[in-house]
């Protein structure tokens, strides 16, 4: 059975597997660099551990595999019949992880 966890960062929650890979919201570091997500809100596998909210002891070991963004969003206003338009763009800064290791308590 896999080992699996629920990790929280950047207001979310992310179910994470060793050498996994997710998109998080942007986190402090360049390309090849590790870090530790310390975060983990369940460990999951033959013998679950739930946190309250956290597991203490418990994190998650990640390398930054690139610094990214997401594709633009366009937001249009109009108002009928005033010849009011504003469109703006957005485009959302992304950190990709890969997971190393999950260790807990």
């Amino acid at each position: 059975m896999m080992t699996f966890a629920l990790v929280e960062t950047g207001g979310k929650q992310y179910r994470v597997e060793e050498g996994g890979l997710i998109s998080v919201e942007k986190l402090l570091g360049n390309s090849g660099d590790k870090i530790t997500l310390d975060k983990v809100l369940m460990v999951g596998g033959e013998k679950n551990i739930i946190g309250k909210p956290y597991i203490d002891g418990a994190q998650i070991n990640a390398e930054i595999i690139a610094q990214t963004r997401d594709p633009k969003i366009l937001v249009f206003k109009k108002k009928r019949r005033k010849n009011y338009r504003r469109t703006h763009g957005h485009r959302q800064h992304k950190t990709l992880l890969r997971i190393a290791s999950i260790t807990s308590a």
